[in-house]
């Protein structure tokens, strides 16, 4: 018997169905070299998660600030993967968060720097993604397929996400129709061939790492930006949560004021990014989390903007989505303290008057979109208090004390609505008026007089602001 000739019983799949039994007898990579080349793998992830966060908060362009979202979430959980499969592997310390190779830091440390939008996406999703990606089909390759299997099935998860992530820079990068060093790629080449390839797996080509962009890396950059269509970034002239809470306004105008309030959330992950990029010495399940939470509130502004759209609402003109949250917290407050926001504000969200109350609004109003997204928005901010008591209230030492100290944070933060005014920033112009209008026009609608002339803004409830989210 042989190889070739061996039959399983009545020509079942063999090997559970995963290869042959020739190709499950080849003779694959030792732990150690299996090993090694997950490290790479992993440094790769991580970098990855590193610049998509670090880049995110400055990034004005929101399709791509949403992305950056998205993609740290992906990198963090294949991160994720990665440290538990090489905990698996007989190979204490693990010493994952030692640099494998000083060429391969200086490839991302080049992209990092990047000093322009485009020749980030050209380093990150031109160079990077599919230089790892070609990593992790070699890995599928040249394993052993039973002996590695688990490895195997974490690279045939990763590779669908990469092709995604690949796919959406190669449909961005034309889009943004800008210059860029013609120069930097064959560094990031170069770099590459110097380290032997992502993975390690070649021979390194003997030159020294040079170094371009990053010869002086810039530091993070915590100030929200916003790209043209955001206009008024400062207005704070609509206070959404009294328009919500007034029992007199009829359920399918709180839509449009839920819809706002769901694209208002692009300043949560702007702060977030600054909590994970500045907290040092956590466990990597901590940066997971924060980043899984980080792509959900990214991910309910997108909500809010798909409700506008099939509302037939253009929000780019009637809508003013201000920043005067993230930016006062980033440029105001301690990680901690931000943190400590985040928790007491998502406390507030928990009872009856919070979560549930825009559910049950967006399914009242008939628009059965409002109640879908509301649904799963008030399960992704019961998920994100658990995450705050896993890694904020722990910290802290107990429940009361972290509230305590959130709501102390939370009324330190200096939100000087009328200075905007005076320094020439904003008139808070009041747009529920314009915007109410236009979607009883769309829709065939009269508008109602009172709805109309609706107008509470931040000053006139500036006490409330203690208790009701200036965020969502």
């Amino acid at each position: 018997m042989d190889l070739k000739s061996y039959r399983s019983h009545r020509d079942l799949p063999p090997v559970a169905g995963i290869v042959s039994i020739e190709e499950a007898a080849k003779i694959g990579f030792s732990i150690g070299d299996c090993v090694t080349r997950l490290k790479h793998h992993h440094w790769a992830w991580k970098r990855l998660h590193e610049i998509f966060v670090k880049r995110l908060t400055a990034e004005p362009i929101y399709e791509l600030k949403m992305a950056f979202s998205l993609h740290a979430h992906y990198c963090a959980e294949h991160a994720a993967a990665w440290r538990k499969r090489v905990g698996e592997m007989r190979d204490p310390p693990l010493g994952l968060d030692a640099v494998p190779n000083a060429a391969l830091d200086a490839f991302f440390d080049e992209i990092l720097s990047a000093p322009t939008t485009s020749e980030l996406l050209v380093g990150v999703y031109q160079q990077a993604l599919p230089a790892l990606r070609e990593s992790l089909a070699r890995h599928l390759e040249e394993t052993n397929r039973l002996v590695d299997h688990p490895s195997v099935r974490i690279c045939r998860f990763a590779l669908i996400e990469i092709e995604e992530m690949i796919d959406f820079g190669a449909r961005s990068i034309p889009c943004l129709d800008a210059a860029t060093d013609q120069e930097w790629p064959t560094v990031l080449t170069a770099l590459l061939a110097s380290a032997g390839g992502l993975d390690g797996a070649a021979t390194p080509s003997g030159e020294e790492p040079r170094r371009h962009y990053s010869l002086k890396i810039p530091a993070y950059d915590s100030v929200p930006q916003r790209d043209e269509r955001f206009q008024d970034s400062y207005n704070m002239g609509v206070h959404a949560e009294a328009f919500l809470y007034d029992e007199k306004f009829p359920d399918l105008p709180k839509t449009l004021m839920m819809y706002y309030k769901r694209l208002r959330e692009i300043d949560v992950p702007e702060m977030m990014a600054s909590i994970i990029v500045e907290t040092k010495d956590k466990p990597w399940s901590y940066y997971a989390d924060m980043t899984r939470q980080l792509w959900d509130e990214a991910r309910h502004a997108i909500m809010g903007e798909v409700g506008f759209v099939r509302a037939g609402l253009d929000w780019r003109k009637f809508i003013r989505i201000n920043h005067t949250w993230s930016l006062a917290l980033n440029t105001q407050l301690k990680p901690i303290e931000r943190h400590a926001v985040l928790y007491f504000i998502e406390q507030g969200l928990m009872p009856k008057t919070g979560k549930r109350f825009e559910w049950e609004t967006g399914v009242a109003s008939g628009d059965p979109y409002s109640g879908m997204i509301q649904d799963y928005d008030w399960a992704d901010e019961v998920l994100h208090a658990r995450i705050g008591r896993d890694w904020y209230v722990k910290a802290i030492g107990n429940t009361a004390e972290a509230t305590a100290y959130g709501h102390k944070c939370w009324s330190d933060v200096t939100i000087d609505w009328e200075s905007y005014r005076e320094k020439g920033l904003t008139q808070h112009e009041n747009w529920w008026p314009a915007a109410y209008t236009e979607w009883c026009h769309v829709h065939g609608e009269t508008p109602d007089p009172e709805i109309l002339a609706y107008h509470t803004s931040y000053a006139d409830t500036r006490a409330d602001l203690q208790d009701i989210s200036a965020s969502g």
